[in-house]
C-alpha cells in the first residue's frame, strides 16, 4: 500500500525554514528520483509527492518530518543571517534588543557617545583627525612622555596615518594636507592602495556624493567648510553627530567623510536649510505669501497651505520613545503645490523634527496614515525626495516607519518604492491594518483619535503672530553668543585633538569633552531665538524655552497663543476663543473636516 504526503511550496517556504534533510532507502520523490540510502538531499521547491513505500513507515515519516521543520527553524533563526564585513563594529541583531533595553533604562545606545568598542572609539578619532584636517584645524605639537618617544595613537590609527601621508598627493601643499587620507588617487585606482584607502564604491554612493566631496573642496575654504559643520552641529552632541555617517557608512571613515561634506554642501548651498528655512520659517513664508512677486507669493502660500492642512505633523511618542511624524496621505493631491514648496516643507518638516531627537533618543517615528488612499493621492516626486534627503542628509535618524491602513492599490505602487530603499531602510518600514496592530508600536493612549487610539489630540494650526521673532534684529546679543560659542569650539577641537594624542588621559580629556558638548548644547539653545523663527510646535509649547520638550501638556495647562503650552483635552482656542483661523480657502478636492 502507498500513502502519498503531498508538500507544496505554499506550506514550506523555503526563504522561511532552510532545507528538509531525511535519510531512508524507502523514501523517493516523484516523479522517479530516488533518494539513496546513505545520502542527503535538500528539499526540492517543485510540486511532488513523497511516497511512503509502506504504511508502516507512515507515522515515522511524519515524525521525521515534523522534527526536521521544528529543529531546521531553529537553524535557520540562528544560522541564516550572514555575518557581513566589519560587523564586529556594527550593531547585530543581538544590539537591536539591546538599544531597546538601552531606550528602557536611559543608558546610552550602542554606537553612541559613551558606549563604543574599542575598535568603535578608534574609528571616531580617525573620523575627527580627517574631519579637522580637512577643516584646516592646526595639528596640535606632538608631545613626549618622559623617554622622549612620542606620545602618538597607536595601532589601527597610526597605520590610517602612514597610509594617508603615502598616498598624498596634488600640486598644492595646503590640498595635500587636507586630502592625505582621501586622496584621488586612491578613488581613481583603487588597486593602487589597500581596501581602508579606497572611497565610497558605487553600491554606497547611490547619490554621487562622492563627486560632490571633491567638488566642495575644490570651491571652498577650509574655514567656510568647519563654519558650516558647527552650524549644523547645533544642540548636537558632535561626536554623536559625526557616529551617525560613521554607522551609516559601516564604519568606513572616507565613506563617513564623504557623506558628511556632501550634506554640508547640500544644507548650507542646495537647500538653505539654516539660512532661510528655519531662519525665515512659518511668519518668512505668510510674508511671502503677500509679496507682489507671482512666484514668490505662490511658494509662500503654497507652503502655508500645507502648514494649515496639516498634512504632516509632530505630535507624540512611540513605545520607544521616539517622536511621531504623522503623514496623511489623503490630504496630497499631485500637482497643488510646486515642488519646491513641497521640498522646502518637506525639509522643514524632518529639522524641526529634529530638534526633539536627544542623546538616548536619536531617531524618529513616521506613520503615514493611508485613509481613504486614492490614486489622485500618489505622487512619485516628493516620495523620490523623502527618500534621497533621509538616506543622504539625516543618516540613522529613522527609528520606525509605519504605513497604517494601506488599501489594495498600494502594493503595486510599493513594489516600485521598495526598489528605491536602501534595505535597511527597508526593514524598518512596517505595514499595520488596523488599531490594535498599531498598539505594537504606539501605546493606545498615545495613538491619536482619528486613529483609533485614546489620544483626544487634534491638529489645528496656529497662524504666526507679527512679534515671536522679535529677538532677530539683536544682532549685538546674537553675535556675544556666537562669540562665546566659537570659544567653546575652539576648546572642544583642541581637547578632541589632545583626547586623540594623548591615550594616558584619555579619560580625564574625554570627561572634558563631555563638559564642553553640554555647553554647546545649552549654548544652542541660547542662541535658537536669535538664529531660528518660531514654529507652530514653539506656539504650541511642545518646544520650550531652553530646548525644554513637552511632547503631552498637562490637562489643567492653560491654553494660549504666547507660546505656553495647550491643555491636551481641548481644541486650540485663539484669543477670541474661536477655532484658529486658516485664511484660505479649502483647496479644490479637500472636504471640510480636511481642516482640523
Amino acid at each position: 500500500m502507498y500513502s502519498r504526503i503531498i508538500l507544496r511550496s505554499t506550506y514550506l517556504k523555503p526563504h522561511k525554514h532552510p532545507p528538509i534533510l531525511l535519510r531512508s532507502s524507502s523514501l523517493s520523490i516523484l516523479p522517479g528520483t530516488a533518494w539513496k540510502s546513505s545520502s542527503y538531499t535538500p528539499y526540492q521547491r517543485s510540486r511532488g509527492a513523497v511516497r511512503i513505500q509502506s504504511s508502516v513507515n507512515f507515522t515515522a515519516a511524519v515524525v521525521v518530518i515534523a522534527t526536521s521543520l521544528l529543529a531546521g527553524s531553529t537553524y535557520f533563526y540562528q544560522h541564516s543571517r550572514k555575518r557581513q564585513p566589519g560587523e564586529s563594529i556594527e550593531s547585530s541583531e543581538d544590539d537591536t534588543n539591546t538599544e531597546k533595553y538601552a531606550i528602557m533604562a536611559g543608558a546610552p545606545l550602542p554606537g553612541r557617545p559613551g558606549n563604543l568598542t574599542p575598535e568603535q572609539e578608534v574609528k571616531l578619532q580617525e573620523m575627527w583627525t580627517a574631519t579637522l584636517k580637512v577643516f584646516g584645524v592646526p595639528v596640535l605639537a606632538e608631545q613626549t612622555n618622559g623617554d622622549g618617544a612620542s606620545t602618538t595613537r597607536s595601532g589601527n590609527l597610526e597605520r590610517a596615518e602612514k597610509r594617508s601621508r603615502a598616498g598624498t598627493h596634488g600640486s598644492e601643499e595646503k590640498k595635500k594636507s587636507r586630502l592625505s587620507l582621501f586622496s584621488r588617487k586612491n578613488h581613481d585606482d583603487p588597486s593602487g592602495e589597500d581596501a581602508d584607502g579606497v572611497l565610497a564604491t558605487d553600491g554606497e554612493d547611490k547619490y554621487g556624493q562622492t563627486k560632490e566631496f571633491y567638488k566642495v573642496l575644490d570651491s571652498q575654504s577650509p574655514e567656510d567648510l568647519r563654519t558650516a559643520f558647527w552650524s549644523m552641529v547645533k544642540h548636537d552632541n558632535p561626536d554623536a553627530l559625526l557616529l551617525r555617517f560613521l554607522r551609516a557608512r559601516k564604519w568606513n571613515v572616507q565613506n563617513a567623510l564623504i557623506m558628511l561634506i556632501a550634506t554640508m554642501h547640500w544644507r548650507r548651498q542646495e537647500m538653505h536649510v539654516d539660512d532661510d528655512i528655519m531662519r525665515r520659517g512659518e511668519a518668512g513664508a505668510a510674508e511671502d505669501s503677500k509679496s507682489p512677486n507671482g512666484g514668490v507669493k505662490r511658494e509662500g502660500h503654497d507652503f502655508l497651505a500645507q502648514m494649515r492642512l496639516g498634512k504632516s505633523f509632530l505630535h507624540g511618542t512611540d513605545r520607544e520613545g521616539r517622536p511621531m511624524c504623522f503623514v496623511r496621505v489623503r490630504l496630497h493631491k499631485q500637482g497643488e503645490q510646486t515642488e519646491p514648496s513641497l521640498e522646502r516643507y518637506t525639509v522643514y518638516t524632518i529639522e524641526t523634527a529634529r530638534l526633539l531627537l536627544h542623546s538616548n533618543i536619536d531617531t524618529a517615528a513616521i506613520v503615514f496614515d493611508m485613509t481613504d488612499f486614492s490614486m489622485a493621492n500618489m505622487d512619485y516626486g516628493p516620495v523620490k525626495f523623502m527618500i534621497k534627503v533621509f538616506e543622504a542628509n539625516y543618516p540613522e535618524s529613522l527609528g520606525v516607519v509605519l504605513v497604517h491602513k494601506s488599501p489594495w492599490i498600494f502594493q503595486s505602487i510599493w513594489k516600485i518604492i521598495k526598489g528605491w530603499l536602501d534595505p535597511v531602510v527597508a526593514s524598518k518600514i512596517h505595514f499595520t491594518k488596523n488599531t490594535q496592530e498599531l498598539e505594537e508600536f504606539i501605546e493606545r493612549k498615545h495613538i491619536i483619535k482619528e486613529l483609533g487610539g485614546d489620544d483626544p489630540w487634534d491638529y489645528h494650526y496656529i497662524e504666526a503672530t507679527p512679534d515671536e521673532n522679535k529677538l532677530f534684529p539683536d544682532d549685538a546679543t546674537k553675535q556675544k553668543l556666537l562669540d562665546e560659542r566659537a570659544a567653546v569650539v575652539k576648546d572642544y577641537e583642541t581637547t578632541t585633538q589632545q583626547w586623540i594624542k594623548v591615550p594616558e588621559s584619555r579619560e580625564t580629556l574625554q570627561q572634558k569633552r563631555t563638559k564642553l558638548a553640554e555647553r554647546l548644547k545649552s549654548g544652542y539653545w541660547e542662541l535658537d531665538p536669535y538664529l531660528r523663527a518660531k514654529s507652530f510646535y514653539d506656539r504650541t509649547g511642545m518646544i520650550n524655552e531652553g530646548g525644554r520638550i513637552q511632547f503631552y501638556a498637562p490637562a489643567t495647562s492653560p491654553a494660549a497663543l504666547n507660546g505656553t503650552a495647550p491643555a491636551q483635552n481641548e481644541p486650540i482656542p485663539t484669543t477670541n476663543g474661536a477655532a484658529p483661523a486658516q485664511n484660505e480657502p479649502i483647496p479644490a478636492g479637500h472636504r471640510d473636516d480636511d481642516l482640523d
